[in-house]
């Protein structure tokens, strides 16, 4: 089969690779229709995410049809349409059963890299590293799915695939994100970030009834379609993002701020150079401009969420104002399995539209292109799909 390959820092390729087998009872093998490039595959290939290994297939949002199944999958059969959520979950451990999916313990092989950098290991991800699993990823013409009996959603006939593509990692993010800013009504919320799951974060945060959603980025298509969401809009790059805050809450600040930015964050002036230096030479592995800007914004005793994927160490983190403002803190990888069920119906029922987010449409061959026009922003561009 056809895979997106990674080949280190800036390189991926496409290639023909062995197609993947059933290797566990409960595993499925489906043939992707759809496929996606997200923001946290540039972490990767900008060489952000240790243990990665040359010919890793990358990919970690797709859907497709199922064509074959393990012995012990019984709820499933050979032709269902499914999407698969990024986060591989068992079903069965302490944390599935608290619907904390994204925390499993039983998916990551490889759990004894994760715990020597987190001190425990988070579940496995498709094509997300080896300390993660080391899984395939999705980007291909076919993925092999464990745990296919809790992992793989049918979709209902009638609903395309990219009306559904994304409840497998970016609309769960944004609203998990939008959730954990604990809205209450008359709320408004600040979101550092107009990329896709910021997009989503900004649609769900109406959806559980905030007043006001003010939206910060510097690229103007972002803006534009944020706008479309009903955001308001600030340009970090032409005003002082701290000071406008203030002045649009009457000098309290947001009642909840969300990082959906991460690790690769712009800083301006001395703060960025500081963070790129510092990462250059590999004295902090990711930059937290953005967190670091949001905790200071947030109001006393408000909520700061963090759907922005972190890999490793980051400083000069305000801790003084989180601890002294009292704020809470709400982060992780996305419990996709919890979401999915909601979501659907909220598409099944015209509530939103989630294609309204994509902006190319490219064969799977062409992923390597579409990894550049995604990194530098180029072409007006927010969100790929890959059709294998």
């Amino acid at each position: 089969m056809k895979a997106v390959c990674w080949h280190g820092t800036n390189k991926v390729e496409v290639e023909t690779v062995p197609d993947p087998k059933i290797i566990n009872p409960r595993d499925a093998v489906v043939k992707i229709t759809t496929t996606a490039i997200c923001g946290s595959d540039l972490h990767l290939y900008d060489g952000y995410i240790p243990t990665m290994e040359q010919g890793d297939i990358l990919g970690h949002e797709f859907m497709g049809e199922i064509v074959e199944l393990g012995s012990a999958v019984k709820n499933l059969k050979i032709g269902d349409r499914v999407v698969v959520p990024f986060t591989i979950s068992c079903g069965s451990c302490f944390f599935c059963q608290k619907d904390l999916w994204s925390l499993c313990d039983n998916s990551n092989p490889n759990a004894w890299m994760a715990e020597k950098l987190m001190g425990h290991s988070p579940s496995g991800l498709f094509g997300y590293s080896h300390m993660l699993g080391g899984y395939a990823g999705g980007q291909a013409e076919y993925a092999r799915v464990p745990f296919a009996d809790v992992g793989l959603f049918k979709i209902p006939d009638g609903l395309p695939d990219e009306q559904v593509v994304f409840l497998t990692d970016i609309f769960p993010t944004g609203y998990m994100a939008a959730e954990n800013c604990d809205i209450q009504p008359g709320d408004t919320v600040a979101i550092w970030g107009c990329g896709p799951v910021a997009q989503f974060a900004i649609r769900s945060a109406y959806m559980l009834g905030a007043e006001r959603v003010i939206a910060i980025d510097r690229v103007p298509e972002r803006l534009q379609m944020a706008k479309e969401g009903k955001a308001e809009v600030l340009n970090y790059e032409e005003v002082d993002v701290g000071e406008a805050l203030k002045e649009m809450t009457g000098g309290r600040g947001p009642d909840a701020v969300m990082d959906a930015v991460g690790m690769e964050a712009h800083g301006m002036g001395p703060e960025g150079l500081y963070d790129k230096a510092k990462q250059a030479v590999r004295l902090e592995t990711d930059r937290p401009h953005v967190l670091r800007q949001a905790i200071l914004a947030c109001r006393k005793g408000g909520t700061v969420s963090i759907p922005g994927v972190y890999g490793g160490f980051v400083d000069k983190i305000p801790m003084g104002a989180a601890m002294n403002k009292g704020l809470t803190f709400k982060m992780g990888q996305t419990h996709v399995h919890k979401y999915v069920p909601l979501l659907l119906e909220r598409v099944q029922n015209g509530e939103i539209d989630p294609s309204f987010v994509i902006t190319h449409r490219l064969p799977l061959e062409q992923a390597p292109h579409g990894y550049e026009i995604f990194k530098h922003k180029q072409d007006n561009c927010i969100k790929i799909v890959l059709k294998p």
